[in-house]
């Protein structure tokens, strides 16, 4: 490192350190965020550093963080995107890939998931043309069951697609065993899960894909980014090819020939020898992110165990505090899990003598933040009731959660009395009015 970089690099860790405040919790005053991310001196210096060197750029740090997450995630191949969104489109769309055969998914085909969670695990089922199926979640776990997948499966279900909500792990091995039985596609949407178990095995292991979100709510965070993961090389090709345009060189940035045959190949009707480089084998995106998000991300994944075990710590802290009040469905973990936490939901009961609005308003009210559980039930809103999908069995608990579902943060910069000013408050309120 020269002198001057390093001096740069000194400076950068004098001014995270100037510029950090007092950290003084004021009841009613410091704002209780839901989420966010956690930053410290060393995640500004990555990202100074990688400034400097200009990786502006997928690069060295995308390779090496690449390789880093799949090793955490036990899988053989990770693919780094802009979004967790595009990770969930390049799953979905590679299995559409003509290099699948027959076992390639068509328009028209039936993809199974749940009415009630975030639009981007469903939006590619939407946008490849094919139909979502909705199904019911359990409350208390906000997840589907294996019953109900069962019970929806036809004659032109092709796939499963499902995200493990808040965190809590859904009955995902039963629902891998299921897909593998009926040769169905599994696509298993962990952004919310990073290092959750399920029967003592990693979410994240169980799907032909699986996606996780970097986005500053998540578990870690690049600003904005996301990865797919697999370990069929076949499937990992392919959305390496759709997400750098659709190409068919698999060539680093700044590398040429990496196959030593760049200039022999003959594909499509193409003349005999056109530049690899130039060839595309798939209608694809440009989905990549840079080294600069990649250089905040392996600073982030150093800490992704302590992140992981203060999720756990603080959702515990409110389990236990909030037990025994009445009126309020607590949240639980599937049974067999272990969750890697990303909030706290709680459901009020539709007989209770208040509205969820106005336990949200109290909360808002003492600056702690909440959020609906995403979309609620996802075919109420305008951008479905028109789409194309198949709803089977009732969307009664997920109407329940539309109506009287909110949740609060967990995430690691949370403070122990932050914690209980929480505790202390919603016990206020529904004390009140019991």
């Amino acid at each position: 490192m020269s002198d001057h970089k390093g001096l740069v690099l000194d400076e950068t860790r004098k001014y995270h350190q100037d510029t950090q405040g007092s950290g003084e919790f004021v009841p009613g005053v410091t704002e209780i965020w839901p989420s966010g991310a956690v930053l410290d001196e060393d995640d500004r210096v990555a990202l100074v550093e990688a400034a400097l060197e200009m990786r502006i750029a997928a690069g060295p740090s995308s390779r090496k963080f690449e390789s880093r997450f799949a090793r955490l995630l036990k899988r053989r191949k990770a693919h780094l995107t802009n979004s967790g969104s595009s990770a969930n489109l390049l799953a979905l769309t590679a299995l559409t890939s003509h290099t699948l055969g027959d076992r390639r998914l068509r328009r028209g085909d039936e993809v199974i998931t749940v009415a009630a969670g975030f639009p981007t695990t469903v939006n590619p089922i939407v946008q490849n043309g094919m139909v979502p199926v909705f199904i019911d979640v359990e409350l208390g776990t906000y997840n589907t069951t294996a019953e109900r997948v069962a019970a929806a499966i036809g004659p032109k279900t092709r796939a499963i697609m499902i995200a493990h909500a808040l965190g809590n792990p859904f009955e995902v091995a039963e629902i891998a065993q299921l897909a593998k039985d009926h040769d169905l596609y599994f696509v298993e949407d962990n952004c919310d899960g990073v290092g959750s178990t399920y029967r003592g095995q990693l979410t994240g292991t169980f799907g032909d894909f699986t996606t996780v979100s970097f986005y500053p709510a998540h578990h870690l965070t690049m600003g904005e980014g996301g990865i797919v993961l697999t370990s069929d090389l076949k499937l990992a090709r392919v959305v390496e090819s759709l997400r750098d345009w659709g190409r068919d060189c698999w060539c680093e940035p700044g590398k040429n020939n990496t196959c030593l045959k760049r200039f022999e190949y003959q594909m499509g009707t193409l003349p005999e020898g056109y530049d690899h480089k130039y060839i595309f084998s798939h209608v694809g995106y440009n989905l990549k992110a840079t080294d600069l998000q990649a250089a905040l991300g392996l600073s982030q994944l150093t800490k992704v165990d302590r992140f992981i075990e203060a999720r756990r710590t603080n959702w515990r802290r409110l389990r236990e505090g909030l037990d025994g009040l009445p009126h309020l469905v607590l949240p639980e973990a599937t049974a067999g899990s272990d969750p890697s936490w990303f909030g706290f939901a709680l459901t009020v009961d539709p007989q209770a003598p208040f509205l969820r609005a106005e336990l949200v308003d109290f909360l808002e009210s003492r600056k702690i933040g909440t959020r609906r559980l995403f979309a609620g039930n996802l075919t109420r809103h305008p951008a479905y009731i028109d789409t194309p999908h198949r709803i089977v069995g009732d969307l009664t608990n997920s109407d329940i959660v539309t109506d009287q579902t909110f949740w609060v943060g967990v995430y690691p910069a949370l403070t122990e009395p932050m914690l209980d000013y929480v505790i202390a408050s919603v016990r206020e309120f529904v004390e009140a009015r019991s």
